[in-house]
């Protein structure tokens, strides 16, 4: 056996004596640099399990089909994301402050965490099912998040503050992936200000409620 074999063995081996969560955690960074370079139905679990240093049936211990695996990888995120959200709104009392944190929050995302920002928004796995109840959950989470500030300081009923918090979600997602896609043309100090504007723009002209 090479010594360059011997080297890969031994480094799969110390892989394997992990914790479990630490090493679930390396096999969900690797499936995410998989998934975006190359999409679901390109990617393979030969080159994942690579990618984590790891042996092919360890990586079907912890997720017994790539959708399980891709699906995971979709959780982390999507939790990440909608956390990221409710904490920006939960930072300030004045809606001014709050829209300009909640755009913040995305932008902040997409700078730290822009290939999952990719596989949440242009994943060639949308259509399924179950993928698609995942990206509806946490469009329906964020905007609650945004719908329960709207309604309280607003007065507006709960249907009427959703389908405002449905809009801003919407614009902040999609002004996003215009920044990403534009690879950062604009600052993002900038780009977060402009977004900021053009919704509060829409939404301060519904009066704060007195009671």
């Amino acid at each position: 056996m090479s010594t360059d074999s011997v080297t890969a063995n031994n480094s799969r081996s110390d892989k394997s004596r992990l914790p479990r969560d630490e090493r679930r955690a390396i096999l969900l960074a690797a499936a995410l640099e998989v998934f975006t370079a190359a999409g679901y139905h390109s990617a393979a679990m030969d080159e994942i399990a690579d990618r984590a240093n790891v042996s092919k049936p360890v990586l079907y211990q912890h997720f017994p089909s790539k959708l399980e695996l891709y699906l995971a990888v979709l959780d982390l995120h999507i939790d990440s994301l909608v956390f990221a959200i409710q904490k920006a709104i939960a930072s300030n009392r004045e809606n001014s402050s709050r829209v300009a944190a909640t755009v913040e929050a995305y932008f902040g995302f997409i700078d730290s965490e822009g290939e999952a920002f990719r596989l949440l928004f242009e994943s060639d796995m949308n259509l399924e099912p179950q993928v698609r109840e995942r990206l509806n959950r946490m469009t329906y989470d964020c905007a609650a998040a945004v719908s329960a500030v709207i309604s309280i300081d607003t007065g507006l009923g709960k249907e009427e503050s959703m389908m405002l918090a449905v809009g801003i979600i919407g614009t902040v997602q999609t002004t996003a992936r215009h920044w990403l896609d534009r690879d950062g043309k604009i600052d993002r100090q900038r780009a977060t200000e402009l977004v900021m504007n053009l919704i509060w723009r829409g939404i301060s002209g519904f009066p704060k409620s007195q009671s």
